[in-house]
């Protein structure tokens, strides 16, 4: 009986020390499985293909870029423009073009040329991208359009200026930086500058029906614009600095002159700075440095053109004598009038009498 117990409790042991055995290789093969799962998690995320990342992030909409803003955005490409046009990634493309005089482009890969004139910068480069997407020969088209030179939008400067010249503008620009371009104003420049409206500026300011009915006189057109340059560069007044676009004409008036002829000490021109003070006889002999000792002061005369007078002039005679002595009112002299201040002939022989005894003095002071 004692030796069954004894051979019950052994396979009993047995048995457990098996069971137990057998739990721990089950742990063992379930935490192998767990760690196998985590590497190959950690592999798989390893070797993702590129394409794998491409599918999984958004596909991005085609777009073109939009220019930079060499150019105001209602500026309008014309023939004979020169435009600089950019396709990212595409060197084949990417060039100068010029505008065909019809206002086309002949892009390569593309069949069809493309109509520029009358678009904006923008809106070219977004046909430009339609049309390659549609060709098939760029999937996702960035296309950007620059003006580089045009011919036809450009601006004249003439007149009183330093450099007057016709200079090129890619959109508006204003008077003041117009005549910053022309390097400033010349000595005889006046007080008036003119606008006048080119087809640009008069689709753009409403003015199109001045081509109707356009008045005589051209300052009455609404086309033409004056502007006082004094009250625009000393009082900077915003309302003057006008803005100017391409086909516009500036125009600065010479300043008026007057001109002072004969009996003085320094005959000449002299510029009307000055449009709104008024030059006057004794402002323009203040100018020629005063008359002469043998002047005929009596018979001085201001020369006026005139259509009515005889060789378009007429002489209007002055008390320059009174004048000089505060005993008559001092005369306006008009821009191109000449005052003409004739020698006296007694004084001039008095003068040569003089001069003639005054040698002869001289002469008998060295022989004796």
């Amino acid at each position: 009986m004692m030796r069954f117990f004894y051979s019950l409790d052994s396979k009993l042991h047995t048995i457990h020390g098996f069971g137990y055995t057998m739990t721990k290789l089950i742990s063992i093969l379930i935490f192998a499985v767990i760690l196998g799962g985590a590497y190959s998690a950690s592999r798989a995320q390893d070797i993702v293909t590129p394409s794998n990342t491409d599918s999984v992030r958004p596909t991005p909409e085609p777009t073109s870029v939009t220019p930079a803003k060499t150019v105001s955005e209602d500026y309008f490409i014309s023939p004979d423009d020169e435009l600089e046009i950019f396709v990212l990634d595409v060197a084949e493309l990417s060039r100068t073009y010029r505008v065909s005089p019809t206002g086309m482009i002949s892009v390569p890969l593309l069949t069809k040329p493309i109509k520029a004139a009358g678009n904006s910068p923008a809106q070219l480069s977004q046909i430009i991208a339609d049309q390659l997407r549609e060709a098939g020969m760029v999937s996702h088209p960035q296309v950007t359009v620059q003006v580089k030179n045009s011919r036809l939008h450009s601006i004249a400067i003439a007149g009183s200026v330093k450099k007057p010249q016709i200079y090129s503008i890619l959109g508006k620009t204003t008077l003041m930086d117009a005549l910053s371009q022309a390097e400033g104003l010349t000595d005889d420049a006046g007080n008036t500058a003119i606008i006048t409206r080119g087809d640009i500026s008069s689709r753009l300011l409403g003015l199109d029906t001045a081509k109707e009915s356009e008045p005589t006189d051209p300052l009455a057109n609404p086309r033409t614009i004056v502007v006082d340059l004094k009250r625009l560069m000393e009082g900077g007044d915003p309302k003057l600095n006008y803005d100017l676009y391409p086909g516009d004409r500036v125009t600065v008036q010479r300043a008026g002159i007057v001109y002072v002829e004969g009996a003085v000490n320094r005959a000449g021109g002299f510029v009307l700075k000055e449009d709104r003070e008024q030059m006057t006889v004794l402002k323009a002999l203040a100018l020629a440095q005063y008359v002469t000792s043998t002047a005929d002061t009596k018979k001085a005369v201001i020369i006026r053109g005139s259509a009515t007078g005889p060789g378009g002039t007429q002489e209007i005679p002055i008390e320059l004598d009174k004048m000089l002595k505060r005993r008559a009112k001092d005369r306006v002299l008009l821009a191109n009038d000449i005052l003409l201040i004739p020698d006296s002939a007694s004084k001039r022989a008095v003068h040569r009498a003089g001069e003639a005894a005054a040698q002869a003095a001289a002469l008998m002071v060295y022989r004796y």
